[in-house]
């Protein structure tokens, strides 16, 4: 899979999703208002990496643009998967067993 092929999803601890997509020459942010952005690929790294690392309470996820595509076509901008949504809901339970 290469950059241009996916679509990377972070849904905050209040639930809030930002997609990241990879363009000709940058990467694009969208916020859950609608509004588009463009970074660089360390602004890229900056923002995900905190989540990854377990640092921030937010989740990543990744899901392939072939399907993304398609649930585009049936669901707004806002669009998350449901299995990223399902993991968000347990890390969060589990943090606050912690």
């Amino acid at each position: 899979m290469k950059n241009d092929e996916c679509t990377i999803y972070i849904v905050t601890k209040h639930g809030y999703t930002q997609r990241y997509r990879k363009e000709k020459n940058c990467w694009t942010q969208t916020c859950p208002n609608g509004k588009v952005r463009l970074l660089t690929a360390e602004q890229l790294l900056s923002h995900i990496l905190p989540p990854l690392a377990g640092i921030s309470p937010a989740t990543v996820g990744v899901e392939p643009d072939k399907q993304a595509k398609e649930n585009d076509k049936i669901q707004s901008a806002n669009y998350i998967p449901h299995d990223l949504i399902k993991k968000h809901k347990r890390l969060k339970s589990i943090r606050a067993e912690v």
